[in-house]
Parts: C-alpha cells; sequence; structure tokens
C-alpha cells in the first residue's frame, strides 16, 4: 500500500506542475504582442498539455488502487468523497486548459492575461483542500 501510496503522490505533484505551469504559459501567450512569441507559447503549451495528461491519469489510476487496498473504509469516508468531487473539478480544470490551449494554437484566444492569471490560482486552491481532506480527514 505505501508503494501505491508514493506513486499516487509522486504523479499528483507532477500533473499539478503542468496545472500550475500551463496558466502562467497562456498568461504570456495573451500578454505578448509578438506573433513569433505567441506561437513559441502556443507550442509550449501544446507539449506541456500532453506531456501531463498522463500524470493525471496514473493519478487517478493509483487513487483507485489504493481505494481497493480497503474499500470498505474509503468507500464510507466522507474526507474521501469530498477529496474526490475536488479531483473531478481539477479534471474539468486539466480539460478546460485543454480548450484554452487548442484555441491558442488555433490562435483564436478569447481571454487576456488577467483572465489566465485569475485562472492560474485555481489549482492552488484545490491543492490545499484536497492535501489536507487527506492528511487531517475531518470527517
Amino acid at each position: 500500500m505505501l508503494w501505491l501510496k508514493a506513486f499516487h503522490l509522486i504523479f499528483m505533484v507532477c500533473w499539478f506542475a503542468g496545472l500550475f505551469y500551463l496558466p502562467r504559459i497562456l498568461v504570456y501567450f495573451a500578454a505578448s504582442e509578438d506573433a513569433a512569441t505567441r506561437a513559441q507559447l502556443a507550442v509550449m503549451a501544446r507539449k506541456l498539455y500532453r506531456f501531463v495528461t498522463p500524470f493525471m491519469l496514473l493519478t487517478i489510476a493509483f487513487g483507485i488502487a489504493l481505494i481497493t487496498t480497503n474499500p470498505d473504509y474509503y468507500l464510507t469516508a466522507t474526507w474521501l468523497w469530498v477529496k474526490i468531487a475536488g479531483v473531478a473539478f481539477l479534471v474539468g480544470y486539466h480539460l478546460q486548459c485543454g480548450r484554452y490551449v487548442r484555441e491558442a494554437n488555433a490562435d483564436s484566444n478569447r481571454h487576456g492575461h488577467v483572465f489566465y492569471r485569475f485562472f492560474n490560482e485555481i489549482p492552488v486552491l484545490f491543492l490545499f483542500a484536497i492535501v489536507i481532506l487527506a492528511v487531517v480527514r475531518p470527517f
């Protein structure tokens, strides 16, 4: 079980690194006036999105594997269901990042850098909540 937990945490950290950096690239993309810079940032965003998506899937897979080690406990734990709801939101956030990356690569971006600056802060809030739920287990 400790190996499963270790890999779950490793892939979660890798996924969050992408969730933190990807919108930051979009901030720079939206703020840039230079077409060549925008094109390079769009490529960087696309490559990063493709790189971190497997980390999301592995985080989820190892999380499910952890649940199967003691389903009677985990499936009745309120903290886990709240955590799963947070993870589901983050999966939606990740997919929305993918939409924004596609827009950037099609040069059809509809948002300014201020929007992306606020959008960039969302995963931080969920990281705090999810870690507290998993460690403190307040319910």
